[in-house]
């Protein structure tokens, strides 16, 4: 079928045709937006999961919902090449920007000189002025360098502008686990500072299934966060993904076609988006058949292999990739350290640097102590397709 009109987006964070399997996050977040403009306050989100069980689709839900509402938004990235100081200052400029004018009420005036302030904390030679002449002003002081203090005034000043605005604030953070141990201090502080006085934020982060852990202990008081683990789809919510965005295209799957695929794919998110679209490609119409998925499948699987695990496994070096051999054996339930260790013929011990460098690269991460498991769904069976070293 014509690919041009090929439903189905594969892709980090790409919003797939049909959002399906995440109403209850989803409701309890926009319970949430609903609180905070009657005044109440709300924990902050940390939706935690394997890669490509859809956590950053969900996160830009989040944010596409606040922005409906006219709320003042930024959605970053963490260990992007960025600070996190740098990351929020650059996203908050737009929205920042667009609610300026000469009318604007006191306290977004304060938030404007404050945001000013807090752009020079990281950049001396930045210009914004939003147009306005901030001089006589009250804000500012967000420049201090000590992130905690300058962040706490930031959004203190930008939420109370927002409530002036009769909205709220919303910080969406991706990739959380990558946030330096101060910046996640700050965070888990701010945020606990803010439900305690009510400011009208909402904060809302995503990361790999060791995102809890590392927000607890940054924070104690983190480990009452509203905490959503995301997970594959399951038995229909599968079929309906897979379906459903054809369905809208008058487009019909066979029964054993949607079978073959919602297996093969495991109902990860991602993957159902890749061997749909494989699938959509390779059939002639008018409707999707058995052969078809096989078809599809196959080539699937190829591109998976040739992009989603190749690039994650060519990040390794060679000794990264012997110790990601060893944990292949357990497949992808999580492999102990010690019998990692034992098959390698060496000390646990002396694995510790490349066990760390393999979590700073985002390849495995650390579920429980002495237990160590991929990232990545499928990762171990892809694995032991490669040839031996």
């Amino acid at each position: 079928m014509d690919p041009v009109y090929n439903p189905y987006s594969p892709g980090a964070g790409r919003k797939p045709a049909a959002l399906v399997g995440r109403d209850q996050p989803r409701s309890d977040w926009n319970v949430a937006l609903d609180r905070v403009e009657i005044g109440r306050s709300a924990q902050p989100f940390v939706l935690y999961g394997l890669r490509g069980v859809g956590k950053t689709v969900l996160l830009s839900d989040f944010r596409r919902s606040a922005q409906r509402r006219g709320w003042l938004v930024a959605q970053v990235e963490a260990g992007a090449d960025k600070s996190l100081r740098e990351a929020l200052g650059e996203a908050l400029h737009a929205p920042l920007a667009d609610l300026a004018r000469p009318n604007a009420g006191r306290r977004l005036l304060k938030a404007l000189r404050t945001a000013l302030s807090f752009k020079a904390s990281y950049d001396a030679t930045g210009t914004w002025n939003f147009g306005l002449d901030l001089s006589d002003t009250a804000g500012g002081g967000a420049d201090t360098g000590v992130l905690e203090t300058d962040l706490r005034k930031l959004i203190h000043d930008l939420s109370d502008a927002a409530e002036e605005e009769n909205v709220g604030l919303a910080i969406l953070i991706d990739e959380a686990q990558d946030l330096e141990q101060a910046e996640r201090v700050a965070i888990c502080a701010i945020a606990h500072a803010a439900a305690q006085d009510d400011w009208p934020v909402l904060f809302a982060l995503a990361g790999l299934p060791s995102l809890p852990r590392v927000l607890a202990e940054a924070k104690s008081y983190a480990e009452r966060f509203n905490y959503e683990k995301i997970e594959e789809l399951r038995g229909d919510v599968a079929v309906e993904a897979l379906t459903r965005p054809s369905a809208d295209d008058g487009i019909d799957w066979e029964r054993a076609a949607v079978e073959l695929i919602v297996d093969e794919s495991a109902g990860y998110p991602y993957f159902l988006q890749q061997f749909g679209q494989d699938t959509w490609n390779a059939a002639e119409g008018p409707n999707i058949t058995y052969a078809d998925a096989r078809v599809g499948a196959a080539r699937g699987r190829a591109a998976l292999d040739s992009g989603f695990f190749r690039a994650r496994w060519d990040r390794a070096t060679r000794a990264e990739q012997s110790y990601l051999r060893a944990m292949a054996e357990d497949g992808d339930e999580g492999s102990s350290s010690g019998e990692i260790a034992s098959r390698l013929g060496r000390s646990a011990a002396s694995f510790g640097p490349i066990r760390a460098s393999l979590i700073a690269k985002g390849l495995v991460y650390a579920p429980e102590h002495g237990v160590i498991a991929f990232t990545v769904p499928g990762m171990a069976a892809f694995i032991t397709r490669q040839a031996a070293l």
